[in-house]
């Protein structure tokens, strides 16, 4: 009876690990209508940490007085589609987007290296930021296979017949669409914002790369430029 009781105990407790452990690899994240969000692709230079923590002392202080709350971020595994290959997908809110604008017009008032300080850090930092026009919730499961993929258009008409497709596509392929945001803004020097950036998450690679297959042979010329990284 004894090795009974013991037994239960250690399956309940695997399985209440098992959950735990699942969860934590679900990311939720909720934003209110006129909430931002920043998206960052970033490639973090090696042997700056000095240099990241003079950066967080001068910079983030005045980032939170505007309200910057950071969010999970995630590994990028690798680059699908596209001409860089960006090490961190990074995600950020804040308040309202005058918060946002006047972080990016004031804070080389108060910290006048701040520019100068990002390029000692990363090789690569490259930011869009949407304001939210509805409330949203989105969970990203890093159990999925998730991908981030950013197109600009060439010519608006085509360029609205092949996104239609791309998303047809994707559903029927069995990928989840987990958030699409368009009208994005990019500071001058840190420029990345695309007509339409998309996450869908997938079961499996397998079901991925069925679809990226079909993606590769559709019609593009209404496409000016993709990036896609699976993040991890």
């Amino acid at each position: 009876m004894k090795l009974l009781k013991t037994l239960i105990l250690l399956f309940f407790t695997s399985v209440l690990t098992t959950g735990l452990f699942a969860q934590s690899n679900i990311k939720s994240f909720n934003f209110k209508k006129g909430e931002i969000l920043d998206i960052l692709l970033l490639t973090t230079k090696s042997g700056t940490e000095k240099d990241y923590e003079k950066y967080r002392k001068t910079a983030f202080p005045i980032a939170f007085k505007k309200t910057y709350k950071p969010l999970p971020g995630f590994n990028i595994k690798e680059t699908t589609q596209g001409n860089i290959q960006p090490s961190s997908f990074i995600l950020g809110k804040w308040n309202d987007l005058k918060n946002r604008e006047q972080f990016i017009a004031e804070i080389e008032g108060v910290v006048p290296d701040f520019h100068l300080q990002r390029r000692n850090i990363w090789s690569l930092f490259n930011l869009t930021y949407y304001e939210i026009q509805k409330d949203i919730s989105f969970k990203i499961d890093k159990n999925k296979y998730n991908v981030a993929t950013s197109y600009w258009k060439k010519d608006a008409t085509s360029f609205k017949k092949f996104t239609e497709l791309w998303l047809q596509k994707s559903k029927s392929k069995g990928g989840k669409n987990i958030l699409q945001l368009s009208n994005g803004k990019s500071p001058i020097g840190y420029y990345h914002n695309p007509d339409l950036l998309v996450i869908t998450q997938w079961d499996s690679k397998e079901d991925f790369d069925t679809f990226y297959k079909e993606n590769l042979a559709m019609n593009h010329k209404g496409v000016l430029h993709v990036n896609q990284f699976i993040l991890n």
